[in-house]
């Protein structure tokens, strides 16, 4: 069955924010009498759900809203200055055209995204951006795009890098590609079974063909 709409996750897979979100989360992490992050602890970090770098951090779940927020809003100040995923902005025009619809559902706002979007000359390609305040929230965000645009199982494709976006793509029955290059690591996102594991965005391209 071919993929008609396309729903993209925002951090790591369209928007370069993991070295940002370290710097915010460090901002934040004497407030919360939590340990700074060091940037040698990355790629170990990468191969941790969700749940297990909570753990791994010591982050309380009942801290986890306010963090969000508030690191939300944070990042608003610099978000004009964040990068595109290298190679993103090029397929995006041509993978648009093959497609019914795009949107993003992200756990950053809709305000961060829009204003990230249109810096670099992209929002007009996108026709919603959906935000849910939960990181374990996007499986019912989904479900709902799914019913609203009248969609069977398997002509809408949810694009993230996270084990938990995987998750809530299996949890919705909504089709998956994991992408490697933004916070999980590629054996990471392997292990949960995927439809689909891209390494590079040209490779996203070759999943909506021409009609």
């Amino acid at each position: 069955m071919r993929y008609s709409t396309i729903i993209f996750d925002f951090d790591g897979t369209l928007a370069d924010t993991l070295e940002e979100s370290r710097r915010i989360y460090n901002l934040l992490a004497p407030d919360y009498s939590l340990r700074e992050v060091e940037a040698e602890e990355l790629p170990k970090l990468r191969h941790f759900s969700l749940l297990e770098l909570l753990d791994h951090l010591d982050i309380p779940k009942r801290r986890v809203p306010s963090l969000l927020s508030r690191g939300t809003a944070l990042m608003r100040g610099n978000i004009t200055r964040l990068s595109p995923i290298p190679g993103i902005a090029e397929i995006l025009p041509e993978m648009r055209s093959r497609a019914r619809s795009f949107g993003v559902l992200t756990s950053n706002s809709e305000p961060n995204v829009d204003l990230f979007l249109r810096t670099h000359g992209l929002r007009q390609h996108f026709d919603f951006i959906s935000s849910t305040s939960k990181l374990t929230g996007k499986a019912k965000h989904l479900r709902a795009i799914r019913k609203t645009f009248s969609l069977r199982t398997g002509e809408m494709l949810y694009v993230g890098d996270e084990i938990r976006d995987i998750k809530a793509a299996k949890k919705a029955e909504v089709p998956m590609a994991a992408v490697t290059w933004g916070f999980n690591s590629p054996e990471s996102l392997h292990a949960q079974s995927p439809e689909h594991v891209v390494t590079s965005p040209h490779e996203l391209l070759q999943l909506v063909p021409h009609p």
